[in-house]
């Protein structure tokens, strides 16, 4: 499928899961997916999160029926650099490829001229590595303190 493709129909179907790039999930389905996934976030929050995600410029999401599966959350200029935020599948779904396809996906989105960087949890170092990420040494962060 090329992005032109992708562009136009807005889903793609893959073994009964449609990714979309047009539909926001809701908070309660995005805190159910992170849950579920282990992915550590303010989940006690809903505020904080329903305004994580009215700023985030890029969502992929994967669908199984009516049942959000996955996202993909990302802040980007869609012509240098993507930071992409959070990457959670729900346990269930885990080990199936869909989220390196939410990877491939966003990728797609922004294009080859634009750098795709993240920062992961420890439990998920090996993980990027072994779907193309580089560890990068020349990184900088100053943490939140809330």
């Amino acid at each position: 499928m090329t992005l032109q493709n992708f562009q136009e129909t807005k889903s793609i179907i893959t073994m009964e899961i449609i990714y979309k790039t047009d539909k926001k999930p809701n908070i309660e389905e995005i805190i159910d997916v992170y849950i579920s996934s282990g992915i550590r976030r303010p989940v006690n929050d809903k505020a904080r999160i329903q305004k994580m995600y009215e700023h985030a410029n890029l969502i992929v999401s994967a669908w199984h029926g009516d049942t959000l599966i996955g996202v993909a959350r990302s802040l980007t200029d869609f012509c240098y650099c993507c930071y992409l935020s959070d990457l959670a599948v729900r346990k269930e779904f885990q080990h199936q490829g869909i989220g390196r396809r939410l990877i491939d996906l966003t990728k797609e989105k922004i294009g080859s001229q634009t750098a795709l960087v993240l920062l992961s949890a420890p439990a998920a170092m090996d993980y990027y590595s072994k779907i193309g990420f580089e560890i990068v040494t020349n990184g900088y962060i100053i943490h939140r303190t809330q």
